[in-house]
C-alpha cells in the first residue's frame, strides 16, 4: 500500500489526541518524526492502572507511537528548525507561535480551547472539558450526580478530527502550495461528539425555560442477565416494539406511554422491573442470540479481557501483537482492497533517532492567488444514514466536497424520523435536530434504488462521482447491485467506502449496530457510571469517532489513487474504530494483567478531581462545579485558595498517589467550602490559580457560551422548514477560512431535479414521469 508514506510529519505534541493524530498518519505510512524534550513525553511514564513499568516506556505510549521515529529537542532547536523547514506537517499543543515557519507547511494546533477567545490558555483536563461541553450534564438519572464518559473519550475522538483536518491540508498544500494553520479545540469537539444536538433539539423548540441539567438514561440500554450485563439499543420504533416481543410482553406495544423513551423513564422503576423480570433469567449468550433473530441491535458488555474473546472480533482478527511482543492492541479500523496497513515497527526509544533522520529540502509550490477549499472539485455521492455515515460526509463536505445525500421517499434517512417531538407540525420530518446538524452543506437527492430506473440514475451518477460512501448492513447495497464490482464498472476511479457495524464478513456480518452498540462491546461502557452503578454507555461519541475514521481512510485511498490511477475500495467498521478509542483497556490488560474499571468522576490522572454542589443548590437543580487537580503544582494553588488549612498540608497529599489514597477525606472537606460559595467566583478564583475546573455546562445554551460564541463555532443557517437556527460547525478553524457552514440541510429530495438535471442532462419530461413513478419525491411514504 502506496498510502501516505510521501508525508513528512513532525510531533511534538503532548497528550492522547495529538498521539493518535499522528498515530493515524504513520499507521497509513507517513514519516513521523516525534520531537521530545529530554524528559521525555509524560506518556511514556504513565499506566493507568498504576503498573511498575521498571524503566520500559507503558504500553499505552507504545501503543500511540508505534512506526514513528523519536529525537530530542525543543522547538527552536537548530536540529528541530531543520526538520520543520522539511516537513510537510506539524502537529503541536499551542507552542510554535514565535517561531517562523516556511510557506506552505501545515501546522496543527490542538488545544484544549483553541488559540483564541475568553478560555483560551485556561488549564483543563478532560473531565473539565467535558463539564464546559456539555458533556457531563447529559448524563445519569435525574436526582443522582451526573457523570463522565470514561476513558478520556475525548481525546481519542480529537485525534481522529484533527487527522482528518490536517490531511485534507496538507494533500491540498501538496497539490497547490497553499500551507494552513490549523486551530484545534478539543472542547467544540467534545461538544460535538457528546451532546446531542440538544442545543439545536431546545432552539427548535422555541428555547422555553429550563430547569436543572438535561440528563438522563436510555433504557433499554445496559441490563442484568443470568450471568453478567447484556446491551440493547432501540433507537426506532420497530426496534423498540421487537424488544417487547423479546421480553415476553407484547401487549405492552398498546401501552403508548412506554413508546416514548420520556414515558419509560417517567416509570423507571416499574420498566426496569418489566425487563429484568426476563434478562435475569436468562444468560447473555442467549439473549443476544434472541434478540439478533429480531434484529434489535445487541451486545454482550465487556471489560478489557471479554471484548478479546468476542466472536466476531476474533474471526476479523481485530487485534494484533505488539511488534515486541509485549501485549495485544487493536489493529487499525480500515482495509484497502482489502488490505489492512502494513504491521507496524517498534516505537521508539527516547531519542533513539536524534541527528539520523536525514530529511533532504522540501520543494514547496508558490501558494495560489485564489484560496480554496481543501475538497473542492471532489465529488461524493453520500448513501450513508443515521449519525455515523452522515458525519463523515458532513466532515467531506464542511472542506469544500460536492456531497449528494442519497436517501429515498420510501427509506428516508432514519435519522430523519427521530422527530416524534415535532409530529405535530407540518412536515415534522424535516425537524431532526441531528439529520439537521450532520447534513448541512450537503445537496439532498431522493431516489428509490428498489426501482430499476433508481439503481440505472445511481450507476450513472457513480460514473460523474469520486466516491460513494455508504453505512448500512453489507447486504442493503448489494441487494441494489451496488456492490464493488458494479460500482468499477461504472467508473474505475471511483472509491467505495463502507461503514458495515462489524465488517463485511465474519459471524456478526449482517447484524446491526449503533454508537451504543459499539459502547457496549468495546468496554467503553463498562468504564463509565458510578462505582455503585451498573455500566452506562457514553450516549455520542462512536458515532463521529466512526464517521472521521472513514473520512480519513478515504483521503488515504485519495491518496492511493494518485499513485495507483485507479479506484479503491475502503472497509472501515465501526466497531474497529471504536476499540481503537477503547485501547488503553486492552493494552493494559494484555500488559499488565490489569483491568480498568469505572470510577465516576474520578480518574486516575488527577486527584482530587470530582463534581461538587456550589451555593444555591437544590435537589435536582444543583450547580455542579468541575474540579481536576492534575499534578502537584495545582494542588499546591489549591491549597493555597483554601487558606492553608491543617488537613491540606499533610505532607502525605503533596503526591498525586497520596491524594487519590485520601480522596473521600479530601472530598469530605471540599464540599462544605465549595457549598459556600457561588460557582463562579469559585471559577475564576480557581482557573486564575491555574486549577482545572469548569461549570457544568447546560448544552441546551452552548450557543451563549463565551468561549463558543467567541471562536464563532456556531453559524447562523436559515433553513425552509425550521427557519434561521445557529448550527454547529467542525472543530477547529483554518486561518484561511471565515466560515465554514455554506447551506443547511436539505429537504427530502429537495435538489433531486437539480442533481439529475446537471449530472445527467435530464429533460424537465423526463424529471417528471420519475417523480410520478415514485423514482424521485419529496415527501416520505405513509406519511
Amino acid at each position: 500500500m502506496h498510502g501516505l508514506r510521501d508525508l513528512r510529519i513532525i510531533d511534538l505534541s503532548s497528550g492522547i489526541a495529538g498521539a493518535y493524530c499522528t498515530k493515524l498518519f504513520a499507521d497509513a505510512g507517513a514519516d513521523v518524526v516525534k520531537v521530545e524534550a529530554p524528559e521525555g513525553d509524560p506518556l511514556r511514564r504513565w499506566s493507568a492502572t498504576g503498573a511498575q513499568l521498571r524503566g520500559e516506556d507503558a504500553a499505552l505510549f507504545r501503543f500511540l507511537h508505534h512506526s514513528k521515529r523519536a529525537v530530542v529537542g525543543r522547538p527552536a532547536d537548530a536540529g528541530v528548525l531543520e526538520l520543520i523547514d522539511a516537513a510537510d506537517l506539524i502537529v503541536e499543543s499551542g507552542e510554535l507561535d514565535r517561531l517562523a515557519l516556511p510557506t506552505g507547511l501545515v501546522v496543527l494546533s490542538i488545544t484544549p480551547f483553541g488559540r483564541g477567545g475568553p478560555l483560551s490558555g485556561r488549564a483543563a483536563t478532560e473531565f473539565t472539558l467535558q463539564a464546559e461541553g456539555g458533556s457531563i450534564a447529559t448524563r445519569g438519572l435525574r436526582g443522582r450526580e451526573p457523570f463522565q464518559a470514561g476513558g478520556r473519550i475525548g481525546e481519542w475522538v480529537g485525534g481522529t478530527f484533527a487527522a482528518v483536518a490536517a490531511l485534507a491540508a496538507v494533500q491540498r498544500a501538496r497539490a497547490t502550495g497553499q500551507g494552513e494553520r490549523v486551530d484545534f479545540s478539543l472542547l467544540e469537539c467534545i461538544h460535538i461528539a457528546a451532546s446531542n444536538y440538544l442545543e439545536l433539539f431546545h432552539g427548535l423548540m422555541g428555547r422555553p425555560a429550563t430547569r436543572g441539567l438535561p440528563q438522563s438514561v436510555e433504557t433499554p440500554s445496559i441490563e442484568p442477565s443470568a450471568d453478567g450485563w447484556v446491551g440493547f439499543c432501540t433507537n426506532s420504533a420497530q426496534q423498540f416494539s421487537d424488544f417487547l416481543l423479546l421480553i415476553e410482553r407484547p401487549e405492552l406495544r398498546e401501552d403508548a406511554s412506554l413508546a416514548q423513551v420520556t414515558g419509560r423513564l417517567a416509570r423507571f422503576d416499574e420498566w426496569q422491573a418489566l425487563v429484568h423480570a426476563f434478562t435475569r433469567k436468562h444468560p447473555t449468550a442467549e439473549i443476544v442470540e434472541r434478540a439478533s433473530l429480531l434484529r434489535i441491535p445487541v451486545s454482550p458488555v465487556n471489560d478489557g479481557r471479554a471484548v478479546l474473546e468476542h466472536e466476531q472480533l476474533v474471526a476479523r482478527e481485530a487485534f494484533a501483537s505488539d511488534p515486541t511482543g509485549r501485549f495485544r492492541m487493536p489493529r487499525p479500523p480500515y482495509r484497502i482492497d482489502g488490505e489492512r496497513p502494513p504491521p507496524p515497527r517498534p516505537a521508539p526509544s527516547l531519542g533513539e533517532h536524534t541527528g539520523r533522520i536525514g530529511w533532504g529540502p522540501r520543494e514547496r509550490r508558490a501558494p495560489p492567488a485564489e484560496r480554496r477549499l481543501p475538497l473542492d472539485g471532489l465529488r461524493i455521492l453520500d448513501f450513508t444514514a443515521w449519525w455515523a455515515g452522515p458525519s463523515a460526509t458532513h466532515m467531506l463536505a464542511a472542506l469544500g466536497a460536492d456531497v449528494i445525500h442519497v436517501e429515498s421517499t420510501a427509506r428516508p434517512d432514519g435519522m430523519r424520523m427521530m422527530a416524534g417531538a415535532f409530529r405535530a407540525r407540518e412536515r415534522w420530518w424535516e425537524w431532526s435536530p441531528f439529520f439537521l446538524a450532520s447534513n448541512t452543506n450537503k445537496r439532498g437527492l431522493a431516489l428509490d434504488l428498489a426501482h430499476p430506473r433508481g439503481r440505472a440514475l445511481a450507476l450513472r451518477l457513480v460514473a460523474r462521482a469520486d466516491a460513494l460512501v455508504e453505512n448500512f448492513t453489507p447486504r442493503v447495497m448489494e441487494q441494489f447491485g451496488l456492490d464493488w464490482p458494479a460500482l468499477r464498472a461504472a467508473n474505475p476511479r471511483a472509491i467505495y467506502v463502507r461503514m458495515p457495524a462489524f465488517g463485511l464478513d465474519g459471524p456478526w456480518r449482517e447484524r446491526t449496530g449503533f454508537a451504543q452498540t459499539m459502547e457496549q462491546m468495546t468496554g467503553m461502557a463498562w468504564i463509565t457510571g458510578h462505582p455503585d452503578d451498573q455500566p452506562r454507555i457514553q450516549r455520542g461519541p462512536c458515532d463521529p469517532l466512526a464517521g472521521m475514521h472513514a473520512a480519513f481512510a478515504l483521503l488515504v485511498a485519495l491518496a492511493e489513487r494518485e499513485a495507483s490511477g485507479r479506484g479503491h475500495h475502503v472497509e472501515c467498521t465501526m466497531v474497529e474504530g471504536a476499540l481503537n478509542a477503547a485501547a488503553e483497556q486492552i493494552v493494559e490488560y494484555t500488559a499488565y494483567g490489569r483491568l480498568l474499571s469505572r470510577m465516576g468522576n474520578r480518574s486516575p490522572e488527577s486527584a482530587p478531581q470530582g463534581l461538587y454542589p456550589c451555593a444555591g443548590s437544590t435537589p435536582g437543580d444543583e450547580r455542579w462545579l468541575a474540579l481536576a487537580v492534575a499534578g502537584d503544582a495545582q494542588w499546591r494553588a489549591l491549597v493555597d485558595l483554601l487558606g492553608r488549612p491543617a488537613w491540606a498540608c499533610d505532607a502525605a497529599l503533596d503526591t498525586l498517589a497520596g491524594r487519590r489514597a485520601a480522596h473521600d477525606q479530601i472530598d469530605a472537606e471540599l464540599r462544605p467550602w465549595f457549598a459556600a460559595r457561588e460557582r463562579e467566583a469559585a471559577v475564576a478564583a480557581l482557573a486564575a490559580a491555574g486549577v482545572p475546573v469548569a461549570p457544568v455546562f447546560d448544552p441546551r445554551l452552548a450557543s451563549q457560551h463565551p468561549q463558543l460564541a467567541a471562536r464563532g463555532f456556531f453559524e447562523e443557517l436559515a433553513h425552509p422548514v425550521v427557519g434561521r437556527q445557529p448550527f454547529p460547525g467542525v472543530p477547529f478553524r483554518y486561518a484561511s477560512v471565515a466560515r465554514w457552514l455554506r447551506r443547511p440541510a436539505p429537504t427530502l429530495g429537495e435538489h433531486s431535479r437539480e442533481v439529475l438535471r446537471e449530472l445527467l442532462a435530464l429533460a424537465d419530461g423526463e424529471l417528471d414521469e420519475l417523480e410520478a413513478s415514485g423514482v424521485i419525491g419529496t415527501r416520505p411514504k405513509g406519511t
